[in-house]
Parts: structure tokens; C-alpha cells; sequence
């Protein structure tokens, strides 16, 4: 994190830590996504992040502390990005942030399926979620409900939908 801070409130910390379009989409694209390499966060990017975007992202994540990063043990020059826990305890904000925009802005069915899941779960499937993704990042033990199941089988249910129709 920077060394000058313009202040101590800690809506402002956490602006100075995420407050750039490009880190919650990458956070988004781990979390959600599953997208662990940067050759995959590069090309799935819905949104198209240029190259030198994103690997200045994944370093300032890293230096924050919001991912971790270790090489690939297939492969010598890939590197395998994680979740961290202060990075896992953003779920309920990115449910959060789901919901707002798809009451106030001018969503895709497709693209705000697993949001409306995530709202209509509430607390109770976002600590869910959190488990799954300290399993998938962290090494936790794996929980028994697996949420991004739940939320890829909507996705690919309302696919279906809008390819027949």
C-alpha cells in the first residue's frame, strides 16, 4: 500500500486499495471466474484489459495483499494467482456491488444471472461461497455446499435460454 495516505477513514483506505475499475474486474474474474493465469485473465476479459493493465493490477494486488502468487509448477514461466483471505472477505461487497447495478444500470440477463443468485442468497450463500473459495485458494478443507456450481449451472441455464430464443 502507498505511503501517502490522504487519510485515515476507512472508506478511503479501502478506495486507495480498490478504488480502480481494473482491480475489482480482476478480483471479480479469480473470484467468479476461476481464471488463476494471466494468459486467462488476459483473454476472457469480457471487458478487454490491455496487457500492461493487467500485469500492473496483478503486482499492485499482490503488493496489497489481495492476491497471492506462486510459479506453476507445470509450467516454469507461469505463475498461479490465489485468492487471500482479505481478498475472499470481499464477497459480501461484491454481491453487494451485483445487486446495485443491476437495480440501477442497464444489465445483460446473461451477465447479471449469478448477481440476482447472489442477492437472493444473501449472508448465508456468500459464507458459503467464502468457504468454497478458501478450499480453492487457501487449502481450507472442502465444504460440503459448492456455490460456483450453483452459479455456473444458472449461467449456462440462462445461455441456453437466450441462444434457443
Amino acid at each position: 500500500m502507498s505511503n501517502t495516505l490522504r487519510s485515515g477513514c476507512p472508506i478511503n483506505l479501502t478506495l486507495e486499495v480498490l478504488g480502480d475499475r481494473w482491480s475489482l474486474i480482476v478480483l471479480r474474474d479469480v473470484m467468479f471466474g476461476g481464471r488463476r493465469h494471466y494468459r486467462e485473465l488476459l483473454s476472457q476479459s469480457e471487458e478487454g484489459i490491455a496487457s500492461n493493465v493487467l500485469a500492473d493490477r496483478l503486482k499492485r494486488l499482490v503488493a496489497n495483499g489481495l492476491l497471492s502468487r506462486v510459479d506453476d509448477p507445470s509450467h516454469k514461466q507461469k505463475a498461479v494467482y490465489s485468492l487471500t483471505e482479505p481478498s475472499i472477505q470481499l464477497v459480501p461487497l461484491m454481491a453487494q456491488m451485483g445487486a446495485w447495478g443491476r437495480r440501477h444500470t442497464p444489465t445483460t440477463p446473461l451477465l447479471a444471472i449469478r448477481a440476482e443468485l447472489l442477492e437472493a442468497g444473501g449472508p448465508e450463500m456468500w459464507a458459503a461461497f467464502m468457504d468454497e473459495l478458501r478450499a480453492i485458494h487457501l487449502g481450507a478443507p472442502s465444504p460440503a455446499r459448492r456455490v460456483s456450481v450453483e452459479l455456473q449451472a444458472a449461467y449456462e441455464r440462462v445461455l441456453a435460454e437466450t441462444s434457443a430464443g
